[in-house]
């Protein structure tokens, strides 16, 4: 099994990936641009990145390509739906960063309320202002908004607490009764918690549902001189709302994420929203400290660990929900070779197509119970001719719901 490590990755992972027998092949400086050409050249089986892009095209260049793992959280940096169509799992390692990106987040906090990184500018100019940085608001008892109650969520709402402030939420699908559970204040819905919040703190999942899920009328709620901080993504937030409303309302911004981002670790940063007054910005690095990136690296070499020992992949993103199968074609046969080759003989005469299937062996191995879900049901025609073979027990067809 041939490993390509496309982005920084930690030695020990490395190390732990080559004795479970792997070939592994570092480029760790591969940028979103390079990565076509890396996947055609070294063919490998499975591709582990970080925050590098993978494009569409890269994907198809992968001949032996099965799998990508993405050694963290969000996956949006990765071509989901051309992995789906070329038969490519996509997986990543939620939960192990929650408590890097909650000190990230709460920096930014601090840096907003305080306007720590002016104050720093203006030092290393040989200014002093002390007049002008002695206003600042504070945090104790002010309210904590954190919209996603995730782990990065609950991480931040903990901290939040330790800072004396009231910590209020906000997700689709927390409840009252989860929220008093949690030991957070419940918003039923997010214009309620942009009215309510001091501080707003973004920790969602980047996908069709959360995009510009901070919109021109959820900034229109948020109180005069809130600081709001994102560190889930920049397709997120509307940043034109939010810029609007830096220059309109006050508002201060602690960003770790951004709408216009270099495809890899380095590059040209022209984002303009970063050059407004009240705005502070960190590169993306929410979840890069060691302790986070040792625990990713540790979940990544589990994750192809289970892949080559059983074949299944965890924490896998790509999977239907939902197939187009209609019907189940349930087969009870004796344990013997050709059997299902006869069944699935049988299907392909008939046109139909499978869309998933499973075959249960009974204690023993003398008996087996395949399971098949298919797009059509079969003819009483058809379903004669499987029981035809001598080694089928019984046949049923039925809808499913």
């Amino acid at each position: 099994m041939r490993i390509l490590v496309a982005d920084k990755f930690q030695t020990s992972g490395i190390a732990a990936l080559k004795q479970l027998g792997c070939e592994v092949v570092s480029q760790p400086d591969t940028s979103a641009e390079q990565m076509e050409q890396a996947i055609r050249t070294v063919d490998p089986d499975i591709l582990i990145v970080r925050g590098t892009k993978v494009p569409g095209p890269a994907i198809q260049a992968g001949r032996r390509l099965s799998m990508i793992v993405r050694a963290g959280a969000g996956y949006d940096s990765i071509d989901v739906k051309q992995a789906s169509r070329s038969g490519v799992f996509v997986t990543n390692c939620p939960g192990k960063n929650s408590v890097a990106v909650a000190e990230v987040a709460w920096g930014l906090i601090l840096a907003c309320d305080r306007r720590i990184p002016d104050q720093q500018a203006d030092l290393r100019a040989g200014k002093w202002n002390k007049n002008e940085y002695s206003k600042a608001r504070g945090l104790k008892g002010r309210t904590l908004g954190i919209v996603g109650t995730g782990q990065i969520g609950l991480e931040i709402a903990a901290r939040g607490r330790a800072f004396g402030m009231n910590v209020i939420a906000w997700s689709r699908s927390l409840t009252s009764e989860k929220a008093d559970s949690l030991e957070l204040g419940y918003c039923p819905t997010l214009l309620d918690l942009a009215r309510q919040s001091d501080v707003i703190s973004v920790s969602v999942a980047a996908n069709a549902e959360t995009n510009q899920l901070i919109n021109a009328a959820f900034v229109a709620e948020m109180r005069s001189n809130a600081i709001l901080i994102n560190t889930s993504r920049g397709s997120v937030v509307d940043q034109n709302a939010l810029a609007d409303a830096v220059k309109a309302k006050g508002l201060r911004l602690g960003l770790d994420v951004f709408a216009q981002e270099p495809g890899g670790g380095t590059g040209e940063f022209a984002d303009p929203i970063i050059q407004l007054p009240g705005v502070f910005g960190t590169h993306h690095v929410g979840a890069s400290t060691d302790q986070a990136q040792d625990a990713i690296a540790d979940e990544a070499v589990r994750i192809v660990r289970h892949y080559l020992e059983t074949g299944e992949v965890a924490n896998c993103v790509n999977l239907a929900a939902k197939t187009p199968a209609t019907s189940l074609l349930t087969v009870r046969h004796q344990n013997q070779p050709g059997v299902l080759a006869h069944v699935f003989h049988v299907i392909d005469e008939a046109h139909i197509n499978v869309e998933e299937m499973e075959n249960i062996i009974y204690d023993g191995a003398e008996a087996a119970c395949a399971r098949i879900q298919l797009d059509t049901e079969l003819t009483a025609e058809h379903l004669e001719r499987i029981r035809t073979n001598p080694h089928i027990l019984a046949v049923e067809m039925s809808r499913i719901s």
